[in-house]
This record gives C-alpha cells, structure tokens and sequence, in this order.
C-alpha cells in the first residue's frame, strides 16, 4: 500500500511540475505573503547567493566546487528583504557564480517589473553582468565584499544566507537527492511554500 501511494503521490508531483502548477501556487502565496506583511507584491531589492551540496548515487549533472571541495551541485536562490524565494537554479558545482546569476535572473523582468537592486557577495561580481543587467533589465548589481559583510548590516547578504538555513531544516536537502536538476528546483519551491504559509497563519 506504501509503495503504491508513493508512486501515486509522485506521479502527481511531476504532473504539476510539467504543468507549472507548482510555480503558479508558489507566485500566488507569495503575493499574499508580502500583502500580508504591508509590502507591495514585487520587490525593489532582491539578494541571491548560492550553496554547494554532495549528490546522492542516483547520478545526473554534477561537478566539483574546488572552493568548497564538493562535488554535486549548487543552488543559487534570490529572496526579497523578507528573506521569501522567489526563484532558484541548480547547477553542477563547478559552474561559476557568474554564469549561474546570469541564468538566475535571466527572464525575470517581466514577472516581477519593480526590481532596481541585486545584492550579492563578490563571487557573482562580473563587470559583463552588471552591464547586461542595466542595459536589459535597469537593474543595479550591488557586489558586497567579503571583509564588509562583518561590519555593515545593509549588505542584506545575511538574509538569504538565513534562508538556506530555513531551507536546510528539510532533511531533503542534506543532499541533492533528485536524478534531474529540474526536480531539484521545483523541491526549492515546494519547500518555500511552508516558509509562507507560516507567516501568512501568524498574520
């Protein structure tokens, strides 16, 4: 009977995967997150950041972080001022911050109009991104540096550093358990939702 309810549970899952249902249920309890806290529904400043993980034997993209000396893969996530996720990428590890902010917020514009400022620490620094990210976008790329981070709160790197902290509660994401990079991502999203739903129950 487990068995047979796991495999109904999964095939739901990768039903609304293939549908978008999940990113349409994760869209709309953000919005009525950030109403419920009194802020508009897009954000002005968004922060991201990234986390080097093992993989599991299952296989898939993978690659080896020599700065972290992990070989698996890493989640890039961009979160608000409230530290909520509003969108994440998975790559193999050796993929560098540059390339992997890139495609982060490659295609965002669109979904969420009001971001000016991108906060990050000085791995994504790249003069090309930041010129890119103001001649298509009109967005600023705020580096902060390392040696800042100790001594000036407005760097807000601290906020999405807590949100992997939040996100890592889950024991999914003791590793990177998932064959596809995709699932990956979306198991991002499914485990913001909760995040939201705290908040929302306590307003």
């Amino acid at each position: 009977m487990s068995f047979r309810l796991g495999v109904t549970v999964y095939h739901y899952f990768r039903r609304w995967e293939n549908d978008g249902v999940w990113v349409l249920l994760h869209r709309a309890l953000y919005e009525r997150t950030r109403a419920a806290a009194g802020r508009a529904l897009c954000p002005s400043v968004v922060i991201m950041d990234g986390q080097s993980v093992k993989t599991a034997e299952r296989g898939g993209a993978r690659g080896f972080d020599g700065y972290k000396r992990v070989k698996g893969r890493k989640r890039h996530i961009l979160v608000d001022t409230l530290g909520l996720p509003i969108a994440n990428r998975v790559e193999p590890a050796n993929t560098s911050d540059r390339r992997a902010a890139a495609r982060l917020l490659a295609g965002l514009s669109p979904l969420f109009p009001r971001i000016r400022t991108v906060i990050a620490d000085a791995g994504h620094e790249s003069r090309k991104l930041a010129r890119e990210l103001l001649r298509q976008e009109g967005w600023k790329l705020q580096i902060v540096k390392r040696r800042q981070r100790a001594f000036k709160i407005a760097g807000l790197t601290w906020i999405v550093e807590r949100s992997f902290a939040w996100l890592g509660r889950n024991r999914r994401f003791s590793k990177d358990y998932e064959y596809r990079v995709q699932t990956s991502e979306t198991m991002l999203a499914v485990a913001a939702m909760p995040l939201m739903l705290n908040r929302l129950a306590r307003a």
